[in-house]
């Protein structure tokens, strides 16, 4: 069960991006769409599951005083492979998410469960771990990017349901803030009926 536990606590209890509130830059800057929230939470969630992989078992050969910089290699060399990946196969979802794929290297979301979890615990826990994470935050940053899409264009997932023009201000900045501090709401709400 408590493997269980450390899987669901992404989604909802400990939320990077409902509840913790990191990772708000990727969050905030890519979510204008709900297919660019899912693909930067896919390319995060990569990242973090592989990075949580390594940290863990070769946790106990990394000297103290260089942990932070190995963690930030391993998780660059993910990075990395995500960013060729998604160059060469997905080159317009590539296009629209840009520097922020770079900028998983220092996300929090990533680091933080590198020295907090993966460097502390085995393999198995490990990998659940970063994988409630990481779907986690991919599921808010879906959520909030189709709630932005279907306010500002009227559609999702790029599927155009309502003629005409949306809300222009939940496409730009202002209204990832809006629509963000609404979904935050509703998930403390929920918290706290559960």
């Amino acid at each position: 069960m408590n493997q269980l536990q450390n899987f669901t606590k992404g989604f909802f209890k400990d939320n990077p991006v409902f509840v913790l509130l990191l990772g708000l830059c990727p969050t905030l800057g890519v979510t204008t769409t709900a297919i660019n929230g899912l693909g930067m939470g896919l390319a995060t969630t990569f990242v973090l599951v592989m990075s949580n992989i390594v940290i863990s078992l070769i946790k106990n050969l990394i000297p103290n005083k260089v942990r932070i910089p190995s963690f930030i290699v391993i998780i660059a060399s993910f990075v990395t492979i995500v960013e060729l990946v998604m160059q060469g196969f997905l080159p317009a979802l590539f296009e629209q998410l840009g520097l922020f794929i770079p900028l998983i290297v220092v996300n929090c979301i990533v680091l933080g469960r590198a020295e907090a979890f993966a460097s502390k615990q085995n393999f198995i826990s490990s990998v659940i771990d970063g994988l409630g994470m990481g779907l986690g935050f991919s599921f808010a940053l879906t959520l909030l990017g189709a709630v932005r899409e279907v306010l500002g264009s009227g559609s999702i997932f790029g599927w155009k349901f309502i003629m005409g023009d949306g809300m222009l201000v939940f496409v730009l900045a202002p209204g990832a803030f809006i629509v963000l501090g609404y979904l935050i709401a509703l998930i403390n709400k929920i918290n706290k009926t559960t």
